[in-house]
């Protein structure tokens, strides 16, 4: 690795590879399946209505080319996993190359539509099964260090507190040897 991030030493437990379908806390039936093409402006749709107050750390972005541009770089330098409700995207999470190493940052989206039933959680495991599948070995994420929650979330799949500024918690899992 060269950059100056700490990663755990022990390698993070066993994750499932999409694609796979489940039924969400209220009942509907969702897909998490890799990120395709064909899937590209209903995620632009996704993120070009998220809520405002869901937004983190300027991301995602709030206008249609803004979105556009900034999907043209993380669909461009990694690796996707869509979860999906019929047509509708639900979710959607990724592995973004670092431009400093070989390490992949997490991002991580649900829909306000979509939280609280458990769809996190499964596209989280899901995209670490498919980092995994492609030869990833670590990955790193910052989170607002109040988002309880998501905090919570990332510990309970693995991933260990690397670092924190004032008010950004850096956390770090590592996906194989």
């Amino acid at each position: 690795m060269s950059d100056d991030r700490l990663y755990p030493d022990e390698v993070a437990g066993s994750f499932p590879a999409p694609p796979t379908t489940f039924e969400d806390r209220e009942g509907r039936d969702i897909r998490i399946a890799p990120y395709g093409t064909d899937d590209r402006e209903a995620l632009v749709e996704m993120y070009v209505g998220f809520d405002p107050a869901d937004r983190a750390q300027g991301i995602p972005p709030s206008s249609e080319r803004r979105v556009r541009d900034w999907l043209d770089v993380i669909l461009g330098e990694g690796y996707s996993v869509i979860a999906s409700h019929g047509d509708d995207i639900a979710g959607h999470a990724a592995l973004v190359q670092d431009t400093e190493g070989d390490a992949y940052e997490l991002a991580i989206f649900v829909t306000q539509e979509y939280q609280r039933a458990g769809i996190g959680g499964k596209l989280l495991r899901h995209l670490l099964g498919y980092g995994r599948e492609q030869g990833i070995e670590c990955v790193w994420l910052t989170v607002e260090r109040w988002n309880t929650a998501a905090v919570s979330l990332y510990e309970k799949v693995g991933f260990e507190k690397s670092g924190s500024e004032s008010f950004e918690l850096e956390m770090a899992l590592r996906l194989s040897d």
